[in-house]
């Protein structure tokens, strides 16, 4: 629709100035018509953007302009609100390359601290000693994780969250050496390695797949409840080809939640995707992926 206006001021077009005018011209337009309504503007309609150029034709000295009005146009100021933080291909990569970074010391330092448990023979004696070690240390890694995946606020926060990172990787460390000593050297050697292969793996899968595992994030919740069931009978019932089973399973769940969590860090084009500011969260979620993927491996290899 074109509608000739007759502007004797400056107009903000942007501020809904205009409307008025429009209203007026159109009014006049219609002067006689007794079957036509006149134009009319709700005020419920999306902002919209006008478009000025010069008409040239002019009235009684003032300049005249064809106004044209479009209503599907978004100012610049909201389609920047609209946009996520991961349209930036610049943010998307350093959070990729921060989350990498701080996974990478994390699996440093729990390498280092399960070699000294198992090269070391006077740590590899005490543990089996004190057996109590290992179960006192349980409560305090689930404490420093909750803290970690519930308060939101303390693992944004610089340097709460990397001392309680860093606090919660040497806790993990020395959970994993102890249970390593119960297994030999090449065992754990195998499935380090093993470990290792499976994770670029499904890293390299989860980046070059179509599928989208951020859906099955209540799926796998269940099949982890399930699990869970599953390990207490395996706790009761003595048998080799139930903790078989169960270590199998325990293998392929923890596959599957890395693939999710790789695709919930990478985000962009999948239906869920972690906030750039939780770069120590996603490291959390994949470290611990990767070292339920070792524990499992470990006990399939030592069966």
């Amino acid at each position: 629709m074109k509608i000739d206006l007759e502007v004797s001021e400056p107009v903000n077009f942007s501020s809904g100035d205009h409307q008025h005018l429009v209203h007026k011209a159109a009014i006049k337009s219609n002067s006689g018509k007794l079957d036509q309504q006149p134009f009319t503007s709700s005020s419920g309609d999306r902002p919209q953007e006008a478009i000025k150029y010069p008409y040239p034709r002019s009235r009684d000295g003032a300049n005249a302009y064809a106004v044209q009005i479009s209503e599907d146009a978004t100012p610049p100021n909201e389609s920047v609100n609209l946009s996520g933080p991961f349209e930036n291909t610049s943010i998307r990569k350093g959070f990729i390359v921060k989350v990498f970074v701080v996974l990478s010391a994390q699996l440093l330092i729990t390498a280092a601290i399960i070699s000294i448990f198992v090269f070391c023979e006077a740590v590899r004696k005490w543990i089996i000693a004190m057996p109590w070690f290992m179960y006192a240390l349980l409560p305090a890694v689930l404490i420093v994780i909750v803290i970690l995946a519930c308060c939101r606020d303390i693992r944004r926060q610089v340097p709460a969250n990397y001392i309680l990172l860093v606090f919660f990787t040497i806790l993990e460390g020395l959970l994993l050496g102890s249970m390593s000593v119960f297994y030999k050297a090449d065992e754990i050697l195998w499935a380090t390695g093993a470990t290792t292969a499976v994770t670029l793996v499904l890293t390299l899968f989860a980046l070059q797949t179509k599928w989208d595992f951020t859906l099955l994030n209540g799926m796998l919740f269940v099949f982890t409840s399930v699990l869970v069931i599953y390990g207490i009978v395996t706790l009761v019932v003595r048998s080799y080809w139930l903790h078989l089973v169960y270590s199998a399973l325990g293998t392929l769940l923890f596959s599957m939640y890395l693939v999710m969590d790789v695709q919930m860090m990478v985000g962009g084009r999948y239906h869920y995707e972690i906030d750039p500011e939780e770069y120590i969260f996603a490291a959390l979620n994949i470290y611990v992926d990767i070292i339920n993927l070792f524990i499992f491996i470990l006990d399939l290899i030592g069966r």
